[in-house]
């Protein structure tokens, strides 16, 4: 066999058998043949289901904290603009009321000067007698 030289067909079955050899190897330490592979498998599909619980969770307090701040600013600028509008109301009051009185004063001021003006033909008539 010293000069032995493998022919085509020789190195092929040997290659092959090369090829089964490592695949056995990869196969005994491929995790999923390992026994405890179903148990960490189980333990890591559960973590990750608990994990989006609370990501779900966390977002659903989310929303609802969104949706109170955003109730709380509706009933805040409500009341705002309730707090302007008795506001505007109660400057109109006013002008109406500052309306009012310049009548009134008007209506005085007329008077007085009606009652000059009657006082001053009254004299005048007395005066001509």
């Amino acid at each position: 066999m010293k000069n032995f030289e493998p022919d085509f067909a020789n190195r092929l079955s040997t290659a092959a058998d090369a090829k089964k050899a490592r695949m056995k190897k990869v196969k005994k330490i491929d995790p999923a043949n390992h026994p405890k592979f179903a148990e960490r498998q189980a333990a890591k599909l559960k973590l990750s289901v608990e994990r989006e619980a609370r990501r779900a969770e966390r977002k659903a307090t989310k929303v609802a904290e969104e949706a109170r701040k955003a109730e709380e600013k509706a009933v805040e600028e409500a009341r705002k603009a309730a707090e302007e509008a008795a506001e505007v109301l109660r400057l109109e009051e006013e002008a109406i009321a500052e309306a009012d009185r310049a009548v009134e004063l008007l209506a005085e001021q007329k008077a007085a000067r009606d009652a000059r003006y009657a006082a001053r033909k009254a004299r005048q008539k007395k005066g001509r007698r």
